[in-house]
């Protein structure tokens, strides 16, 4: 057996059921795990108060301790985590050398920067004599494993899902047996500690006052709350004053969780019937989707899926852009949302699709600049379904939302937020309006804006736009471009 090996983790923060750490194991007398604070990233975050180097750094201890854990209950004197601060390929590289390791292991990255980040890796280590290899891991199906019958990647989510049905076995969904190995995992050499957040330049974050348990023992403790609520999930799902969504996302994103566990869960459920497991498994396949419009079509980062809705003209609108980005556009969900955003790092999915739809369609500003702007606040922000889901509600993406079907934010606060606790928990400003104005109070009349104590323009603002003129000037905003293909 080769003496040492290197395992780099990423978005992979656990040691249960995890790929590269089991090829390593088993492969390896010896195997340090690692895990880089790449200054790369943390050097372009806009704050140096970010909820997630704090997710992150808490789930980085949490994996020391599991590893150390690990590797005691094998009988090994090894186990623990080397950490580093800086740029990530330069300090793998150096590090792989100071070790001695003849290999480097990680998990694979779909992200264009990453990719090329790992190309970087694999040439410097391999010009020092330094094996690299990755795996797949943090999808269940990746970039052609499924493809149409003339050999492309799909386009359209719903046959995409039933040939990713079809390949989806008990092998895709069994577990790596970490455990069996661990007695090859090695302790991190003398004088290892792992670094602060305060030595990697970062200050506390309200994380700790939030119902979001770190690490894989708080995506555990998450997925037990889940698993009996599953079964109403296709019910529950859409309203986002009900605890109906799984809130794993964020788990999912720095792969504090397995998703072969979670889609064994959903698979089993669905095997008894459960429409909840099923549509949850949906999720998931949609998950594996963006994964794999993002490998195959990497421009999707910057540009439309469809390059013809490059052409469509976007308003700059610099105050109806602070508007949205403040939560005082003057229709309650929008604004309840984006607070939720602003103050927890957390949105409800279905809100997502709202003030994307309202951003784009409503006040006709670039897709793009939504996008970026979850990407500095959501604490799961995924490039691969953020980008995804951003040019589906924009209508410029793959199996997009078609661009005259345009959510009306009103009914759809009517329909998902019914009684309004969703509303009056982010906007208590308008906890004394009833409940049939509450999700439009521009609509009150005069008296009734008296009799609940409501200033409009002062306590909450005036919409800033009228939605069904706006949703007229973005059917000719499109029907414009669409007549100029024909």
């Amino acid at each position: 057996m080769p003496p040492a090996a290197l395992v780099w983790m990423r978005r992979d923060l656990r040691c249960d059921d995890h790929a590269a750490l089991y090829h390593a194991l088993r492969r390896y007398q010896r195997v340090y795990c690692a895990f880089v604070f790449d200054t790369d990233i943390l050097d372009a975050l806009p704050t140096r108060s970010d909820r997630r180097v704090a997710f992150i750094h808490a789930s980085v201890q949490s994996l020391d301790q599991e590893l150390r854990a690990l590797a005691a209950r094998s009988g090994a004197p090894g186990g623990g985590l080397i950490v580093r601060h800086g740029p990530a390929p330069a300090c793998i590289v150096q590090l792989a050398r100071s070790l001695g390791v003849q290999e480097v292991l990680t998990n694979r990255d779909y992200e264009p920067e990453a990719i090329a980040r790992d190309q970087r890796v694999a040439e410097a280590l391999r010009a020092t004599g330094i094996a690299f290899s990755d795996y797949k891991d943090q999808v269940l199906l990746e970039q052609r494993e499924v493809l149409t019958q003339q050999g492309q990647p799909y386009s359209v989510f719903t046959p995409y899902k039933r040939a990713w049905l079809q390949k989806l076995d008990a092998f895709q969904l069994t577990p790596y047996p970490v455990a069996r190995y661990a007695s090859h995992l090695a302790a991190p050499p003398d004088g290892e500690r792992l670094p602060t957040l305060a030595d990697l330049g970062f200050e506390a974050t309200n994380l700790a006052q939030l119902p979001l348990p770190t690490g894989a023992q708080g995506a555990q403790q998450l997925l037990q709350d889940f698993v009996p609520r599953m079964a109403a999930y296709h019910e529950a799902r859409d309203f986002p004053g009900r605890k109906g969504v799984s809130y794993l996302s964020v788990h999912l994103r720095f792969g504090t969780v397995s998703i072969r566990q979670l889609a064994a869960l959903a698979v089993q459920q669905a095997a008894q019937g459960s429409e909840g497991a099923q549509t949850w498994l949906s999720e998931l396949a949609w998950r594996d989707f963006y994964f794999m419009i993002l490998w195959h079509h990497p421009q999707v980062v910057t540009q439309s899926f469809r390059p013809e809705y490059d052409r469509v003209q976007w308003d700059e609108a610099p105050e109806l852009w602070q508007a949205w980005c403040e939560a005082r556009t003057g229709y309650p969900l929008v604004d309840a949302a984006m607070r939720q955003l602003l103050q927890t790092g957390y949105m409800h999915n279905r809100l997502r699709m709202v003030v994307a739809s309202f951003l784009t369609k409503d006040l006709g500003i670039d897709w793009r600049r939504g996008e970026r702007f979850f990407a500095q606040h959501l604490n799961d922000y995924d490039l691969a379904a953020n980008n995804g889901g951003w040019q589906w509600a924009a209508s410029t993406g793959c199996d997009a939302q078609p661009w005259f079907r345009i959510f009306n934010p009103v009914t759809q606060s009517q329909k998902f937020d019914p009684d309004g606790k969703f509303i009056r928990r982010y906007l208590p400003e308008l906890d004394r309006v009833p409940d049939r104005h509450l999700h439009f109070p521009a609509a009150m009349k005069p008296l009734e804006l008296q009799a609940c104590g409501l200033r409009l323009g002062q306590d909450y603002p005036w919409p800033v736009v009228d939605h069904a003129s706006a949703r007229e000037r973005t059917l000719m905003r499109f029907h414009f471009l669409a007549r100029k293909e024909d």
